[in-house]
């Protein structure tokens, strides 16, 4: 059996904030530590049925780069529901409301900005 390592650092500052987070995988194509401004890592527990997730972003982290991420990563969880269960209208749901999501931050950026 095949193992692979994926390896979290996160350095934070006497606040225990996190001011940087680099991530490596062993069997990846990239040679080098990446860098990231925010990570969702989850695991489903299937004796007990729940989710158990680690939510993190640095203190550089944008308002505008949180609302991308989440647009980006509600996406992808669609792409992924799609895949595990073919159920198109659940899946259309979901990437309607990852697009309303994106488009009334956006709105509302323009509405603070004026």
């Amino acid at each position: 059996m095949h193992t692979s390592t994926i390896t979290i650092d996160v350095h934070l500052d006497k606040d225990k904030v996190p001011e940087q987070i680099n991530w490596k995988a062993d069997s990846s194509t990239a040679d080098e530590t990446q860098k990231a401004k925010a990570m969702m890592l989850a695991f489903w527990d299937g004796a007990d049925k729940s989710a158990l997730r680690i939510d993190l972003w640095t203190k550089d982290m944008m308002v505008d780069e949180m609302a991308d991420f989440f647009y980006q990563t509600i996406t992808s969880m669609a792409d992924t529901y799609l895949r595990a269960t073919n159920n198109k209208e659940q899946v259309a749901d979901m990437k309607k409301f990852a697009k309303d999501f994106y488009n009334k931050f956006r709105e509302q950026q323009v509405k603070e900005n004026k």
